[in-house]
């Protein structure tokens, strides 16, 4: 495949893999900002898990990718870990994406390290129990589908004392 067609590839995988549904600031709102495309965004999504946000997946070296080598966003989505050990939470479907080709993978990974660097930190995760500025609301799994999914995880002692959902 020619680098043109690797990162044409990579764009198409972005939009039909959903990427630019979340970490696109305002496609929640009907408006997505192409200006910042990819850059992540302040809308969480809060669940048993707690509350994550899309992360930034451009190549800024302080607030996105920019550490990340091609081969590091390959084994992240693989292995659904960030480059600092962490590991990516709901919603992000880490799963899915790992089933992608190798093909397709490098694909991605040399688009997200090709597109404009945006400097945006996202907020930073929140333990459950604690209520975010603003959130997506998950509401607890119903018996059915938790029949076989671990328990949430509690929330740090430290959390306990701050503000309450």
């Amino acid at each position: 495949m020619s680098a043109a067609d690797q990162l044409a590839r990579g764009k198409y995988l972005t939009i039909v893999g959903g990427c630019i549904d979340c970490h696109t600031p305002g496609t929640f709102y009907g408006m997505p900002d192409t200006t910042r495309n990819l850059s992540g965004s302040e809308l969480g999504w809060e669940g048993p898990w707690g509350t994550t946000y899309p992360r930034n997946l451009t190549p800024d070296p302080e607030t996105g990718l920019g550490k990340y080598s091609a081969e590091d966003i390959i084994r992240a989505i693989r292995s659904g870990q960030r480059l600092d050990g962490s590991p990516m939470l709901p919603p992000m479907p880490w799963q899915n994406y790992a089933q992608m080709t190798d093909e397709d993978l490098q694909a991605l990974a040399t688009y997200l390290k090709a597109i404009p660097a945006v400097s945006h930190k996202v907020p930073d995760r929140l333990t459950p129990g604690i209520k975010p500025p603003s959130a997506l609301t998950f509401p607890p799994p119903p018996a059915w589908d938790a029949q076989n999914l671990p328990p949430p995880p509690a929330a740090p002692a430290e959390a306990q004392g701050a503000t309450k959902k």
